[in-house]
């Protein structure tokens, strides 16, 4: 059994075998507080039985007007655990976050483009490519800029694809 709680500073001492993975990105331990610090509504992790430590999300609440919405920073599920349905409840919370506490139009994330797995899944939790931005990831990969639109976009006008792939300085960043 799979329990999901809040995301705490303890578990950066305990998490790194969640985190080796080749499409997982690892961050400073500064960058993780300031998460756990500004946005600890969006960021979770989930434990088996004895405590171990087998996936975390982290997100946060960005943007103005009709762009006001929820980012999926990071989700990753530990080998030994996926396909039992860990990542499709984190990513439910987050979007019951960002729908009902914080009203956001819709949700985003970014993925590789050659991450398949992570993209099926994303297309069957009801997502769509937004966009690609070019070169987003240091080894030069592109991303794919997936997006589901949230209640609040009632014509869902949030999920309407870009004609043209981007590059990541004509991004909008918080």
């Amino acid at each position: 059994m799979t329990t999901i709680r809040r995301f705490s500073c303890r578990d950066l001492f305990k998490f790194a075998q969640v985190n080796l993975d080749y499409f997982t990105e690892t961050y400073n331990v500064s960058f993780y507080l300031q998460y756990l610090a500004r946005w600890p509504e969006y960021c979770l992790m989930a434990e088996s039985v004895g405590y171990q430590r087998t996936a975390y999300i982290l997100g946060k609440v960005e943007g103005e007007g009709k762009s006001w919405h929820g980012h999926v920073t990071a989700v990753t599920v530990s080998p030994t655990y996926r396909k039992q349905g860990i990542a499709r409840q984190l990513m439910d919370t987050l979007e019951d976050v960002t729908a009902n506490r914080h009203n956001g139009y819709f949700v985003d994330l970014f993925v590789r483009a050659s991450n398949k797995a992570a993209i099926s899944m994303y297309e069957k939790l009801g997502y769509s490519t937004y966009r690609t931005v070019l070169g987003y990831y240091s080894n030069d990969e592109n991303a794919l800029d997936m997006r589901k639109a949230m209640p609040r976009d009632v014509r869902k006008e949030s999920i309407v694809p870009l004609s043209r792939p981007v590059r990541p300085e004509e991004l909008e960043f918080d």
